[in-house]
């Protein structure tokens, strides 16, 4: 069975097969990226919430894919962001172009808003939402981080909002902490807890 992630984001292909990896040995599963396949496209994310724009893009994907895909294999898609309380849940689904440039500019950016407050911190969840889609259907998964985010950014593991993102219980920021330790209680870890049951049953029936 394929698990073909429809992502050209690095970052997130290399946490989604360390997380899978005793995944992929339980069902003999390889994960490779859509651009191994296809060439990338722009998908238009215009839903409203993490699970539409997630399904969006696990859709299009497994439907460009059309005849190339064998029966038993599965798009997964990642559609993920940070809320920030005290930024009326911002940016939310606009995570990944927050600033209009880069993972930097989008973390600058939020960094610069998050100083404008008095305390210059705010409560803040981290979001996930896998979407999958098969033969058999379409299905997500959500997962959540909560935690508080501060102006100043420290660290320089992770990715993304990283390093402006401490959890709760912690005194470090995610990109303080050793992916090991992130991956034990990320948002990512927990949507993809949840989506692996989904295809365990997905592998069932292929195999019936």
């Amino acid at each position: 069975m394929r698990l073909i992630l429809a992502t050209s984001n690095a970052d997130k292909i290399r946490e989604i097969k360390e997380i899978y990896s005793p995944l992929c040995k339980e069902l003999d599963l390889e994960i490779l990226a859509w651009d191994r396949l296809i060439t990338p496209f722009d998908i238009i994310e215009n839903g409203e919430s993490f699970k539409e724009n997630a399904l969006i893009k696990s859709r299009a994907v497994f439907n460009a894919l059309n005849g190339i895909l064998s029966p038993n294999d599965i798009v997964l898609s990642d559609d993920s962001g940070i809320c920030v309380d005290a930024l009326c849940g911002k940016p939310g689904i606009h995570s990944a172009r927050y600033s209009g440039g880069n993972a930097v500019d989008n973390l600058n950016l939020l960094c610069a808003e998050v100083a404008k407050l008095p305390s210059k911190t705010s409560k803040a969840h981290y979001c996930a939402c896998i979407g999958i889609s098969s033969v058999q259907g379409d299905f997500s998964a959500h997962g959540f981080m909560y935690g508080n985010v501060i102006s100043v950014p420290r660290g320089n593991n992770g990715f993304g909002y990283d390093p402006m993102f401490i959890p709760q219980g912690f005194n470090k920021t995610l990109a303080e902490l050793s992916s090991n330790e992130k991956n034990a209680i990320s948002h990512r870890t927990q949507a993809l807890t949840h989506a692996s049951y989904i295809l365990r049953v997905l592998s069932r029936l292929f195999s019936a």
